[in-house]
């Protein structure tokens, strides 16, 4: 079974736990910046990441990680798949903590930040590759497709409302790129020769 596989597995043995077995769960390893910050739960950022609101959102997250998941599993081996995975989650977390960390009533969960973070992974590494979204089945080249998905992200997070967190979206999709261009080598001879620059 790849690793992909497991968080999969596990993420959603986790949030449906969660959501059908014992509600404690869920409550104990959301996101709520309030008490992250003051009551030191720091694994918040962690655990948050393997429960979803609800088996919709559980659904799209896993299905987009399987798809793009395996195929930068292969890419970039174990160590850096797990270390894009877990540090996207805990990247994409960083806007909610700090612009929340005052109310109280705010709390997040999702695995969508590392999901994005493999997401945008794939689209630096295999810009050129056509992905098809289901409500639009028209192949389009992955950076399009990423261009459009920020532009949305910043557009909806801006006009605000709703129970989506745009910003972790945002935030998981640099971390992406920003993963590949700090910690494995040669990702920018290799963006740029897939492009055709060099």
């Amino acid at each position: 079974m790849t690793v992909t596989l497991t968080l999969i597995a596990v993420t959603s043995f986790i949030s449906l736990a969660a959501l059908y077995v014992d509600q404690r769960i869920l409550e104990t390893g959301m996101l709520r910046p309030y008490r992250t910050v003051r009551k030191g739960t720091w694994y918040e950022v962690i655990s948050s990441g393997f429960l979803h609101g609800s088996v919709g959102h559980l659904l799209v997250n896993m299905f987009v990680l399987f798809f793009f998941g395996i195929v930068i599993e292969q890419t970039l081996g174990l160590y850096h798949y797990l270390a894009l995975y877990f540090t996207g989650l805990v990247f994409s977390a960083l806007p909610s903590l700090i612009r929340h960390r005052e109310n109280p009533n705010y709390a997040t969960l999702g695995a969508s930040g590392a999901v994005e973070s493999v997401l945008f992974g794939y689209i630096f590494l295999y810009p050129t590759e056509k992905i098809i979204i289901i409500l639009l089945p028209i192949p389009i080249p992955a950076w399009i497709f990423g261009l459009m998905f920020l532009l949305y992200s910043v557009f909806e997070s801006k006009r605000g409302g709703g129970n989506v967190n745009h910003e972790a979206h945002i935030a998981g999709a640099l971390w992406g790129v920003l993963y590949l261009l700090f910690f494995v080598p040669n990702s920018v001879d290799h963006f740029l020769t897939v492009l055709g620059l060099i």
